[in-house]
C-alpha cells in the first residue's frame, strides 16, 4: 500500500457544542491514567515486525503499586505482543486484582497480524490502512484480548494515534465504548499521519462513542495564540524552541514523558481554567524500566520519572480532583 496523499490526510473535524459529554454535576472533575502498554522497540531505527520484545512488563507490578499506594487506578492499553505473552499476561491480571484498573487495546499494526501491508511509515499509522486490513488487525487484536483476560475490552487507542476514517465504526462494531487516539493540538500529516490540531482537550460523543483526547495545552505569555502560532513558529528556524524559553509560548501534553514537572504543574492549571473535565494522563509502560525509551535512559531518569508523578499527584489531591476508572468514565459520560 502506498503513503496517502496530501489529500487523505484524516483530519477530524472540532466536535459539534451538542456532542460534548455533559459530566454530571456529581462527577466533578477528575483525571484518568492511560498506559501505552507495549513491546520495547528502538524509538530512533524503522520499526520492524521483529520488535517483540516485552521484558519491561517485569516492572509493571511496582509501577503499578506506586498509584495503587494512591488509590489511582490505571486503564493498560496493550498491543499484540503483550496480550500473546503469557507472562505479560500474568503480570497483568494481577495488578487488576486492585478492582478499579482495567485492560484496553492499542494497535501497533506493524506487529499485529495478519501482515497484508507492506511496512511502511505511512502504514505504521492503522487508519491509513484498507478498511478490511484494519478491521482484521483489531478483530486478532481484540480476540486476544478476550480470551487472554476474560473481557471485551472497552477502551481503544490507536498507536502512533493513528486514527482513520473508519476506525470509530470499526470499534464500535466490536463493543467498544471509549477512544483515546486523539491527541488534541499535534499533527502527524508530515509523515502521513492524522492532523489533530482541530481538536481540543473537551471529550465528546461520535456516534455512541466516547472520544476521550489525550490532554494537550498551550501555556506561557502567548498562549492564546495556540495552535496557530504554534505552527507559525516551527516554521522558523528554532522558532519554538526560543518561544518557551522566553515563556512566550509552549505545547504541554500532561505526560511525564518529555514534558518537565513545572510545565505540566502550569499545563494542569490552564486546562482547569479552560474548563476541561477529565484531565487525560498518558505515558509507556516501558518508561518503567531503564533504557526502553528516550524518557528513561538511565537509573537517574528513572527516579525523575516517579519524580514527576509523585508532585503531579499531589498537585491534583490538593486541587481536589480525584481519579476516575475507566468504569466510571463510561458510567458518567454515557450520551444522555
Amino acid at each position: 500500500m502506498a503513503s496517502p496523499s496530501i489529500g487523505s490526510i484524516h483530519r477530524p473535524a472540532p466536535p459539534a457544542a451538542a456532542d460534548r459529554v455533559l459530566w454530571p454535576d456529581d462527577f466533578g472533575t477528575r483525571f484518568t491514567i492511560m498506559v501505552d502498554t507495549e513491546e520495547e522497540f528502538d524509538w530512533s531505527a524503522p520499526l520492524s515486525r521483529d520488535s517483540r520484545n516485552v521484558s519491561a512488563i517485569g516492572a509493571l507490578p511496582e509501577g503499578h503499586r506506586r498509584f495503587a499506594d494512591r488509590g489511582v487506578p490505571l486503564t493498560y492499553l496493550i498491543d499484540h505482543p503483550v496480550a500473546t505473552d503469557p507472562l505479560s499476561i500474568d503480570i497483568l491480571r494481577g495488578v487488576l486484582t486492585d478492582g478499579r484498573s482495567a485492560i484496553g487495546t492499542q494497535l501497533h499494526p506493524w506487529v499485529n497480524p495478519p501482515f497484508d501491508e507492506v511496512l511502511t511509515p505511512a502504514n505504521s499509522f492503522a487508519g491509513n490502512l484498507p478498511e478490511t486490513l484494519e478491521a482484521a488487525k483489531l478483530g486478532v487484536l481484540t480476540d486476544a484480548i478476550a480470551h487472554a483476560f476474560g473481557v471485551s475490552p472497552l477502551v481503544y487507542r490507536a498507536g502512533r494515534y493513528g486514527l482513520g476514517p473508519a476506525t470509530v465504526a470499526l470499534l464500535a462494531s466490536r463493543g467498544y465504548r471509549v477512544d483515546s487516539s486523539m491527541r488534541a493540538a499535534y499533527d502527524y500529516s508530515a509523515e502521513g499521519g492524522p492532523d489533530y490540531r482541530a481538536i481540543g482537550n473537551h471529550a465528546f460523543h461520535v456516534g455512541e462513542m466516547m472520544e476521550l483526547p489525550l490532554t494537550t495545552v498551550f501555556t506561557g505569555a502567548a498562549r492564546h495564540g495556540g495552535a496557530g502560532l504554534y505552527a507559525a513558529l516551527g516554521r522558523v528556524p528554532k522558532g519554538r524552541g526560543l518561544a518557551a524559553r522566553m515563556g512566550l509560548l509552549s505545547r504541554i501534553a500532561l505526560t511525564p514523558e518529555d514534558m518537565p514537572l513545572s510545565d505540566a504543574l502550569e499545563a494542569i492549571a490552564v486546562a482547569l481554567g479552560q474548563g476541561v473535565r477529565v484531565l487525560n494522563f498518558s505515558f509507556h509502560s516501558p518508561s518503567l524500566a531503564v533504557g526502553h525509551t528516550p524518557y528513561v535512559r538511565d537509573a537517574a531518569d528513572l527516579v525523575a520519572f516517579h519524580h514527576w508523578w509523585d508532585k503531579v499527584l499531589a498537585d491534583l489531591d490538593r486541587r481536589g480532583i480525584r481519579p476516575a476508572s475507566l468504569g466510571e468514565l463510561i458510567a458518567a459520560g454515557t450520551r444522555r
